[in-house]
């Protein structure tokens, strides 16, 4: 498993959304999922919908997964409070 991988699955499974992933020890691994269909959900299911894309490989290959989930409107204001 590689970041790339992860992220390609994470995009699959919610094609609009925004995802960025690192980790290059091929099993710990940061992602930050933005994306409408968050919209009203907790984090806890905002993290299911994202654990769901991954599947089995979340009990396989994956040892650890950091997961930071936004609706594009708290995305914008986290852009805005810390700038580049």
């Amino acid at each position: 498993m590689n970041a790339q991988i992860l992220q390609e699955l994470i995009a699959k499974h919610l094609p609009e959304a925004i995802v960025m992933v690192s980790g290059d020890d091929g099993a710990h691994f940061e992602a930050l999922v933005v994306t409408a269909a968050f919209i009203g959900l907790s984090p806890i299911k905002q993290h299911q919908l994202v654990y769901q894309a991954l599947g089995e490989r979340m009990r396989e290959e994956i040892h650890a997964l950091a997961l930071r989930t936004m609706t594009p409107e708290q995305w914008q204001t986290w852009q805005a409070t810390h700038p580049s």
